[in-house]
């Protein structure tokens, strides 16, 4: 398998908030638990990721507080706000259902097709 996946348009914010969701992290600790979590097949570039932060925090999805990272440098750590956690639920639940679409799609064969075309 090729190592690297491409973020589909719409989906950085999900997985930022879900790497958010596992507890708190400063910004290239996101990049590094997105790449974590998908096997290391998916990179986050840090161009693409600060400005995504910015926004989220900007919109009160997640909340940022300056600390020490593992390497006593100064970082600023990103928590989900209540508003966080319910819009990354909302989302989750909103690309499982068109991830089940799109499964059912790609899944068919012709005999689906036609017994789905007699039916409409």
């Amino acid at each position: 398998m090729g190592k690297n996946v491409d973020v589909l348009q719409g989906t950085l914010n999900l997985l930022i908030l879900k790497a958010i969701s596992l507890g708190p992290l400063h910004g290239y600790a996101v990049l590094l638990r997105i790449q974590q979590l998908s096997g290391e097949r998916m990179e986050i570039q840090q161009g693409t990721l600060y400005p995504a932060l910015y926004r989220l925090e900007h919109q009160g999805l997640i909340r940022g507080t300056w600390g020490e990272s593992e390497n006593n440098r100064k970082a600023k750590f990103y928590t989900l706000t209540p508003a966080g956690r319910r819009q990354f639920a909302a989302e989750q639940q909103k690309w499982e259902a068109l991830a089940e679409v799109i499964a059912r799609i790609l899944g068919a064969d012709a005999a689906t097709a036609l017994a789905a075309e007699a039916k409409a």
